[in-house]
């Protein structure tokens, strides 16, 4: 086993020779008879580093902000969690390792693959739900995976709300925009296209090109020459966090290409949108959340509160920081849920308590009430880059499908 396996996180301290001290939260917190413990394996170092901290970040602040706000039901929440790498067989030991130690009701994975992992000795434990950031539609099956949810839309859902859009915006034109899909062949590029490509022909939208593409090391000469040909209105990307896609816009640019340019959610972050607003390029597309300067929600209030005192250096609250605090608040009303029907923290229990969730107020998060019943939100909103604020602001109502 590596030293980042037995590295652990607890209350929102990391590790010290890794990713310097956490702000917040009680220094390795004991053990409690009667906490509600969520464990989780986190990508704090490796390929997906950039992420994985704001996750860990979002999830520790949100139980340190829930206990010092009475917690759940008077019980305190307790947050342990390791180092994964974002590697699965290291996500897979931590699950196991924890499972064995802390007995967890709830546990969060690093992405599809170890929530794919630790499935069956999920299910077989009948006592732990799971999230993560992943939104494959794969892990979100109430019959497959019914110790699992998505805390947002999955990438089918996604584009559909993408493509609604994009057919309401386009109401009364004397043609209707065409439409190019650019995607990573991986799952997280490959998932959401035949939900999209489905939608779009629904509503008489024409996809004139999808290209394909490794997700990253592309050198995308040939693909911009298949776009100068198609001659697309919108171009959408999947399946990429920031390159390719300002290539794409160099090069497409060059060709005499001017689309605009759409994305879906990590898509949208922080450096996507800075790295695209350089070449004058004004991102837009859906996220599953309100972003982290907006105003008008009173949990993003909370969360940005909270940061600010706990976390003074963290100047940008991202959606992995945001979609982890959300997974966190769907434990513990989970849990809650349970607790007040006195029904013990057993996985029938809890599904039937996730799914009781019909309409459930996230605060704000969401702009709708989210409907939990079918083990994700599908629920999203349009954004666009605006270049004097230097931020996605709203550019539609919230959709959902």
């Amino acid at each position: 086993m590596t030293d980042f396996i037995r590295r652990k996180l607890v209350q929102g301290i990391g590790a010290a020779a890794t990713i310097g001290p956490f702000a917040g939260g009680a220094a390795f917190a004991q053990a409690h008879k009667g906490d509600i413990v969520i464990g989780a394996a986190q990508p704090i170092t490796g390929v997906f580093a950039f992420a994985g901290a704001a996750m860990n970040n979002g999830l520790a602040d949100f139980v340190d902000w829930k206990n010092a706000n009475g917690g759940v039901a008077g019980q305190k929440l307790r947050y342990v969690a390791e180092d994964s790498g974002f590697k699965v067989d290291q996500s897979a030991a931590i699950f196991k390792k924890i499972m064995a130690s802390e007995k967890p009701s709830f546990f969060y994975c690093d992405g599809t693959p170890s929530v794919k992992a630790v499935a069956q000795d999920a299910i077989a434990s009948n006592h732990v739900m799971t999230s993560s950031t992943s939104l494959a539609v794969s892990v979100a099956d109430p019959v497959k995976m019914p110790h699992h949810f998505v805390p947002s839309p999955t990438y089918p859902r996604l584009h559909e709300i993408l493509m609604e859009h994009i057919a309401r915006t386009s109401q009364g034109a004397a043609t209707k925009p065409k439409i190019a899909y650019v995607y990573a062949d991986t799952e997280f590029g490959r998932d959401g296209i035949p939900g999209g490509k489905a939608r779009a022909q629904k509503l008489g939208l024409p996809i004139v090109a999808e290209i394909v593409t490794k997700q990253s090391g592309v050198d995308v000469t040939t693909e911009v020459a298949q776009l100068r040909r198609a001659k697309p209105d919108i171009v959408i990307f999947q399946g990429y966090i920031l390159a390719p896609m300002p290539e794409f816009v160099r090069q497409m640019r060059e060709a005499g290409l001017n689309p605009q340019i759409m994305g879906t959610a990590w898509g949208l972050d922080k450096p996507a949108y800075d790295a695209l607003a350089a070449l004058g390029v004004r991102l837009t597309g859906v996220s599953a959340y309100r972003y982290g300067h907006e105003t008008d929600a009173p949990m993003i209030k909370s969360m940005r509160d909270h940061a600010a005192k706990a976390r003074p250096d963290m100047k940008y609250i991202s959606p992995f920081y945001i979609s982890s605090w959300l997974s966190g608040m769907v434990f513990a009303e989970i849990a809650e849920r349970c607790l007040k029907a006195n029904k013990p923290l057993l996985l029938p229990n809890m599904k039937a308590a996730l799914e009781s969730m019909k309409e459930w107020d996230t605060g704000g998060i969401t702009g709708l009430l989210a409907d939990m019943s079918s083990h994700q939100i599908p629920i999203g909103r349009m954004y666009s880059y605006d270049p004097d604020k230097k931020v996605m602001e709203p550019a539609g109502s919230w959709i959902k499908v």
